[in-house]
């Protein structure tokens, strides 16, 4: 099972994502688990999460939160802002199974 974490501000906006991310997952039978998290939670979650994909508006934290990260071996990206704007739970989903893969190379 892929487990992808998602922060945002607060964990509201990246709560909708997120909705929309598993119903895709789910269209396309890909096993995953998503959590939406405020950034204050980000270092107490990442260690048990495959990934991170940071919401446009926190992406001044990516530096510090890839710091962290990379502690655990976890990769840490910032969402596309078109995506995350419109939602795009497809393309979002893409982005965090990719960055599974690669690893955040």
């Amino acid at each position: 099972m892929n487990k992808i974490l998602l922060c945002c501000a607060g964990g509201m906006s990246t709560s909708m994502l997120m909705q929309r991310m598993e119903k895709e997952a789910k269209e396309q039978g890909i096993s995953v688990e998503i959590l939406a998290v405020g950034f204050d939670e980000f270092a107490s979650q990442i260690a048990t999460w495959d990934c991170c994909l940071l919401g446009p508006q926190i992406k001044y934290k990516l530096a510090e939160f890839q710091t962290i990260a990379a502690e655990k071996h976890k990769p840490v990206a910032v969402i596309n802002t078109m995506d995350y704007g419109m939602m795009n739970g497809k393309k979002v989903l893409q982005a965090a199974l990719a960055l599974m893969q690669t690893g955040g190379e």
